[in-house]
Order: C-alpha cells, then sequence, then structure tokens
C-alpha cells in the first residue's frame, strides 16, 4: 500500500490516497501503521476519500484505532496533499470531515503549499456538545481533582472535546501522569484532549498538549483552537494569538463571527510503499 507520511507542527500522520487504495479495517490499519517500532510511525492515520461534496474527504484515526471527528493539523496536510498532488487546482480547498466542510485556504511557495489557513467553525460550549458531565450553559474555570489536588478548567468542543488548563508553570502538572488522568476522568464520557497553557502576554501563549487515543503530540490544532476561545471567554488573552507549541508555532483568530481561524505550515515528509 502507498504511503505519504505528513505532519503540521510536528503533529504527524500517515496518509493513504484512498481514491485508489483500500483499508478493509482502519482501526486495525491505524494501530499497526501508526507503530513508532514496527510500522510507518505517526500520531494516526488519515485516509483521503472520495467525497460528493467536496474535492476531498478526510477519515481520521488516532493511534489506538479510536475515530476522531476533526483534526486541524492533518486537515492542513490533506489540504496540501490534494493540491499538490492533483486532486484539485484550486487553493481554497473545501474539505468534508466528521464534522463537516472545513474550508482550507493555501498558500504558494514554488508551486507547492507551505502553509495553510483554515476554517475550524464554531466553538462550542454546552457540557451536552462537548461532552462533560457537568450542568450549566458552559464549563468554565471549572474544578476537577487530579490525582489528590484540584485545578481548574475550562472545556470547549471544536468538533471534538477539550479541556484547557491555565497554569502560571509548566512545573504544576506532570504531562504524562496528569494528561491520562485527565483523558479518563469520569466526568468524560467520550474522553477528553487535555491542553496545559502558560501565558507570555496577551497575544502569545505556551501549549502542552495529551491527545485521547494518542497521548503526548507536538500540537493539536482543535486544541490550539479551543485555547484561543478559552483564553478570551476568561479574559486571559486577545481574540488573536500565536500558540507556541512543541512542533513549533500556530496563529490563531476567534473572528467577531464567532469562527476560529487556524494557520501553520503542511510539510511532506516522505512517500513509501508500505508492505502490511
Amino acid at each position: 500500500m502507498k504511503v505519504t507520511k505528513m505532519h503540521g507542527t510536528g503533529n504527524d500522520y500517515v496518509f493513504v490516497h484512498c481514491f485508489d487504495e483500500h483499508i478493509a479495517d482502519p482501526p486495525a490499519t491505524a494501530r499497526r501503521i501508526a507503530d513508532r517500532h514496527t510500522g510507518v510511525g505517526g500520531d494516526g492515520l488519515i485516509m483521503i476519500c472520495p467525497s460528493e461534496i467536496a474535492p476531498v474527504r478526510m477519515e481520521m484515526y488516532n493511534n489506538d484505532g479510536s475515530r476522531a471527528q476533526m483534526c486541524g493539523n492533518g486537515l492542513r496536510c490533506v489540504a496540501k496533499y490534494a493540491f499538490d498532488h492533483g486532486l484539485t487546482d484550486q487553493t481554497s480547498i473545501p474539505i468534508e470531515t466528521d464534522d463537516g466542510l472545513k474550508i482550507a485556504e493555501c498558500t504558494l511557495e514554488n508551486g507547492k503549499v507551505s502553509r495553510v489557513r483554515i476554517d475550524m467553525g464554531l466553538p462550542r460550549f454546552a457540557p451536552t456538545e462537548i461532552p462533560v458531565n457537568l450542568s450549566g450553559d458552559c464549563v468554565q474555570d471549572a474544578t476537577i481533582k487530579i490525582r489528590g489536588r484540584d485545578l481548574k478548567m475550562t472545556c470547549i468542543s471544536m468538533g471534538n472535546p477539550h479541556a484547557v488548563f491555565f497554569l502560571d508553570s509548566f512545573n504544576q502538572i506532570s504531562h504524562f501522569q496528569d494528561g491520562p488522568a485527565i483523558e479518563n476522568h469520569p466526568l468524560f464520557p467520550e474522553r477528553v484532549n487535555a491542553h496545559f497553557v502558560t501565558i507570555e502576554n496577551r497575544s502569545r501563549v505556551n501549549v502542552l498538549t495529551w491527545e485521547r487515543g494518542t497521548g503526548r503530540t507536538l500540537a493539536c490544532g482543535t486544541g490550539v483552537s479551543a485555547v484561543c476561545v478559552a483564553g478570551v471567554k476568561t479574559a486571559r488573552t486577545d481574540r488573536r494569538i500565536i500558540a507556541k507549541v512543541e512542533g513549533g508555532e500556530l496563529e490563531l483568530e476567534w473572528a467577531d463571527d464567532n469562527r476560529v481561524f487556524k494557520t501553520g505550515p503542511a510539510v511532506e515528509v516522505f512517500q513509501a510503499d508500505w508492505r502490511a
């Protein structure tokens, strides 16, 4: 099977052109192909599929085989693949996802896509839409007990669930212990992505991420979108910020029309034949 390795700010996936290839069991394939020791290696599997409403459809699986509704970094890579490999000649590319139609605006460099601006859509705040087992209209600076101590979280859905924790210092948490404890906390019936944030100023933040079904990742596109919204909702940041993640930097804007936009790079690493 022909595969392509790509990443957006270090959030790396194995991409399969499913116009030509067929994957009978995507969850099992994701677990095998994403293994960093015995497979190609990556945060998961993304299938680039035909669509009836767009040039391509993105179908995404975490490296534990679970399916995710959206992936902002993966979506940038899908846009790059679609243009660079001739699936569309548009630089404004509609892409079908499990969270609806997304528009990717591509910047070209020497005829190839180098950066992509994604319309990430509308944030959702209702606990039932995230979902999180708490009452009220939204979850803002709510207390959650993690490993015997209280942390404050703001919860938002950007097509998948996010819990954002604003900290004075990353020394307040253990990424590899608190991350899985939050992901699998009983408050979250579908698990959750956890993001630990320190603020440099009102327009610049630092983010560490623990993704459900994957673990530590160097970036999370929907996650930094949620961080941008959570910063505004809690009066900590402006509507336009730069999020420094472990894999680089992403530009975010929560626009006045309530839509969130994310801009960042997309990189093709290699193509190969994978013999399962």
